[in-house]
């Protein structure tokens, strides 16, 4: 397998898959540069190898071409991040997208169009809900011969391939596992891909002891394959948000208006906990209102109260973690070696619910300063570490999402599966 750092760049066109996805206000400026600030590193290795660089990535969840979600919009940031001009193709493959790749000079800079205008790109047919399966069957034949045409249009811009989107390589899509094939012997990880996977790889198969896992969110049901995998491999967990209130139901709490999902489930983990010796430690206490329809609505500005969390009125709903919950799990968290992070342990964008994880954040970042390697990741926990600017005082933060938890479940991601092959 190629490695980026030791592949002659010189005088090639590297064709790479940047997951450049970030958020746009009103006025489609960029709200957060994080995932184009990330790539820094591998777009400097392929500069200072000789190269020029064919940028793709997908922006929202386009049903076709729209203005909205076109890339020029993050050009500017982009050109102050890199430091120099951006070349801009307004079709990913059109005769323009060929022209402009093949007058690319050394340190060059081509930004392709949205890849997902194509339905090529992710491989779905766009029919209206009302197709039978017979016309979804023959849309789905045709885009797959199509979205072969459009693999090989995007490989001919270029002599090389680098997957830099760990965000979006779960999914096996024309541009993040199809197209490797088109370059078997010049295919390899960008910077962003090799350090999710060692940072995942580190926790999963090398913890130093205690390892703590702290998981947080609304839904047991999403995290539950991950909480079994984790089961087989920490030493404790502590479990927070929405989730936890499943888990007190099932001790026999009364969690008044509190989400809740399948408590049979949630009886099985802690009994699985128990039988392989995990300590499981939930919150203790709990920040509730009864107004929290307006909390939903953004509003923080509510009564709220601490309640025992097993004994929450019928009329409350818990939204953080209370102040007993925090310092039974400071202790758990600053005594352990390794730390990984995925969830909020309350409703962190609303100020008056934030406390909970500003405080988990806090005690990560004390652990990590006293020797612990902490990993903090998925899209929730990555926003509230950024929110309370603590991003540099643990030892990595995923960019991966769904990526991450797919990785960290043992699914082989298509994304990278492509390049190691």
């Amino acid at each position: 397998m190629q490695s980026i750092d030791n592949y002659d760049f010189h005088r090639k066109r590297a064709i790479v898959r940047f997951d450049f996805n970030v958020p746009l206000n009103e006025k489609f400026e960029v709200t957060d540069d994080t995932r184009i600030r990330v790539a820094i590193p591998t777009i400097n290795k392929i500069f200072a190898g000789g190269g020029a660089i064919i940028a793709m990535t997908h922006l929202g969840r386009p049903k076709g071409v729209a203005e909205k979600y076109s890339l020029k919009h993050i050009i500017p940031v982009l050109e102050k991040l890199i430091g120099k001009k951006v070349i801009f193709a307004p079709d990913c493959i059109g005769d323009e997208a060929v022209e402009l790749s093949k007058n690319l000079k050394p340190g060059d800079f081509l930004l392709l169009e949205n890849l997902r205008f194509y339905a090529e790109e992710e491989g779905k047919p766009r029919l209206a809900d009302t197709a039978t399966q017979e016309e979804k069957d023959a849309a789905k034949k045709e885009l797959k011969v199509k979205q072969k045409d459009f693999v090989n249009k995007l490989a001919s811009l270029a002599d090389c391939y680098v997957n830099d989107a760990f965000g979006t390589a779960h999914r096996a899509h024309a541009s993040t596992a199809l197209i490797a094939a088109n370059f078997p012997n010049d295919k390899m990880f960008g910077y962003i891909m090799e350090n999710e996977l060692k940072a995942i790889d580190k926790v999963l198969d090398a913890p130093e002891r205690p390892f703590t896992a702290i998981l947080g969110g609304s839904k047991v049901s999403s995290k539950i394959t991950i909480i079994k995998r984790l089961l087989d491999k920490v030493d404790n967990l502590i479990l927070g948000g929405g989730m936890s209130f499943t888990f007190i139901k099932a001790l026999g709490g009364n969690i008044g208006l509190s989400i809740c999902e399948d408590v049979e489930l949630a009886k099985n983990i802690l009994e699985e906990a128990e039988a392989k010796n995990v300590k499981v430690y939930l919150p203790v206490d709990v920040v509730t209102t009864i107004q929290f329809e307006e909390v939903f609505k953004g509003n923080g500005n509510v009564e709220t109260k601490i309640s025992d969390i097993h004994n929450i009125s019928d009329d409350a709903q818990g939204l953080d973690a209370g102040p007993a919950s925090i310092e039974r799990w400071r202790k758990i968290i600053l005594e352990s070696k390794t730390i990984l992070w995925n969830g909020p342990v309350g409703v962190f964008e609303v100020d008056t619910f934030a406390n909970g994880t500003l405080n988990i954040a806090k005690i990560v970042a004390d652990a990590t300063s006293s020797g612990a390697y902490s990993l903090v990741g998925g899209g929730d926990s990555v926003a509230a570490i950024n929110k309370f600017n603590l991003a540099d005082k643990v030892s990595y933060v995923s960019t991966g999402g769904g990526a991450l938890l797919e990785y960290m479940e043992k699914v082989e991601l298509p994304g990278v599966k492509a390049i190691k092959e």
